[in-house]
C-alpha cells in the first residue's frame, strides 16, 4: 500500500512538472492557477488516500470539504454557506465512522479489542503528555510493560527497540493534531486498533514477523494526527557510520 501510494504521488508530481514544462514552451496552456486552486492541496491527498488507505470515510470526507470550498472559491455559492455545509459533512463522517467501526467489526478487530484488554487488565504502564511541545521516552535494556500516550498539538516518540519485553503489551495513544512515532524490536509481532477521524496508523516496519514470543498491541484514536511504527535500527547505524566517516 505504501508503494502505490509513493507510485501515485510520483506520477502526479510528474504530471505537474509536464504541466509547468508545456507552458513554458508553448505546447498547451494549462491554467492551474484557476480560483480556488489551492483546494486541490485538500482533494488531491484526500483522493490518494482514499485509493491506497484501508480507512475511506475520512478521506472522503477530506475530498468532499476540499470541493465544497472549491466551489465557494468557484462563486458557486457564499462561504457562509460553505463552511455551514462543511460542518455538516464533519459531523455526518464521524456518525459515519462510529457506525461503520461497531456494525462492520471484524474477527481481527475482536481480537485486538480482547487482547489489549487482557494486556491491560495489570493497571501498570507508562505515560507521556506532549501538550503544545514534544516528548521523547527510551527504554535501554528496561522492562517495558505498557504506555499511554497523549499528543495535542504536538508529538511523542516511544523507543522500545532496546527494551525488556516478558509478555504481551499493550500502547495506548491519543492524537489530537498531533503525532506519535513508536520505535519498536525487529521480528515483533504488531497488532493495532485505529479510531481516528482524519488521520491513522502507518506501519513502516522493514521486518514484519507473524511468529514471535510476545505481541505489541497498538490502540490509537483522535483527530487529525496519525501514528507511525518502525522498527530503523539498521538505519541507524548507518547515519552513525556516516557520521563517522564525515
Amino acid at each position: 500500500m505504501k508503494q502505490a501510494k509513493s507510485i501515485i504521488w510520483g506520477l502526479a508530481i510528474i504530471a505537474l512538472g509536464v504541466i509547468f514544462g508545456g507552458n513554458a514552451l508553448g505546447i498547451f496552456n494549462i491554467d492551474i492557477f484557476f480560483k480556488g486552486w489551492w483546494t486541490l492541496f485538500i482533494i488531491v491527498p484526500g483522493a490518494i488516500s482514499f485509493i491506497t488507505e484501508k480507512e475511506k470515510i475520512s478521506s472522503l470526507a477530506m475530498v468532499g470539504i476540499g470541493v465544497i470550498l472549491l466551489l465557494a472559491a468557484q462563486d458557486v455559492f457564499g462561504w457562509d454557506v460553505a463552511w455551514k455545509v462543511i460542518l455538516a459533512v464533519i459531523f455526518i463522517a464521524m456518525g459515519l465512522a462510529l457506525l461503520a467501526k461497531n456494525l462492520f467489526r471484524g474477527k481481527y478487530d475482536e481480537e485486538v479489542a480482547k487482547k489489549i484488554e487482557e494486556a491491560r487488565n495489570d493497571g501498570k504502564s507508562d505515560s507521556q503528555v506532549a501538550v503544545f511541545s514534544g516528548s521523547d521516552r527510551a527504554y535501554n535494556k528496561e522492562e517495558f510493560i505498557g504506555s499511554d500516550i497523549m499528543a495535542v498539538f504536538g508529538g511523542a516518540s516511544l523507543d522500545i527497540r532496546e527494551a525488556v519485553i516478558k509478555k504481551d503489551v499493550c500502547i495506548k495513544v491519543f492524537c489530537l493534531f498531533g503525532g506519535v512515532e513508536i520505535q519498536v524490536p525487529e521480528n515483533v509481532q504488531v497488532k493495532s486498533k485505529s479510531g481516528f477521524m482524519f488521520g491513522g496508523i502507518s506501519d513502516d516496519r522493514e521486518s514484519k514477523s507473524d511468529k514471535s514470543k510476545y505481541t505489541i498491541y497498538i490502540e490509537a484514536a483522535g483527530g487529525f494526527g496519525g501514528v507511525s511504527i518502525d522498527d530503523k535500527k539498521d538505519k541507524d547505524k548507518k547515519e552513525k557510520k556516516d557520521s563517522k566517516k564525515k
